[in-house]
């Protein structure tokens, strides 16, 4: 489908070929940064929003990337930031507790087709639910992203070291958290 590199994409959008670079920029992405947000905020519909939010802002600011980072990290950067923004402010809109917006997330699994056949996915995706936000974060670009720690860093602007810890009691809780069942 894709198979411009990003730095060749990039070129593209700085000479002249923005819309086109671009739109090859949301097909190469999109699918991984719905899924990324959508693991973050477990709703299909907030999750599409986001996930445009997300390329707006990139397209807005593609023009003063540095390219220092990489693209994908970049997207993840914005993808991220939008997720904890849209929780935040679902906290404070509904004056409700971090524990009761992830539990209103946790019933959202219970009721999604795909994850219905599949118990132990829905047990799971429970489980990552029950850690707290930047945890979650972790874990998911970790073990379903499979990024490495580096990239993370990028993405979230904290240590490697930092982000190893974070990943390791993550997996400790959802082990835990597995075993109550």
């Amino acid at each position: 489908m894709n198979h411009y590199s990003d730095k060749e994409l990039l070129e593209q959008f700085s000479n002249g070929n923005a819309d086109y670079a671009f739109n090859l920029i949301v097909r190469k992405y999109q699918q991984k940064i719905y899924t990324h947000v959508r693991r973050l905020v477990a709703d299909h519909n907030d999750a599409d929003d986001l996930t445009q939010t997300t390329f707006i802002k990139a397209w807005k600011a593609l023009g003063n990337f540095r390219a220092d980072a990489q693209l994908y990290t970049w997207l993840y950067r914005i993808a991220t930031n939008e997720c904890y923004t849209f929780l935040k402010n679902k906290r404070k809109r509904y004056f409700i507790p971090i524990h009761d917006v992830e539990a209103e997330l946790a019933d959202k699994l219970e009721h999604e087709p795909s994850l219905k056949a599949n118990e132990l996915e829905l047990k799971l995706q429970k489980a990552i639910l029950s850690l707290p936000e930047k945890q979650r974060v972790v874990f998911n670009l970790r073990y379903y992203d499979e990024m490495k720690y580096e990239d993370m860093s990028e993405v979230l602007g904290t240590s490697v070291g930092a982000l190893k810890a974070s990943y390791h009691h993550a997996a400790q809780k959802i082990e835990k958290f597995l075993q109550s069942f």
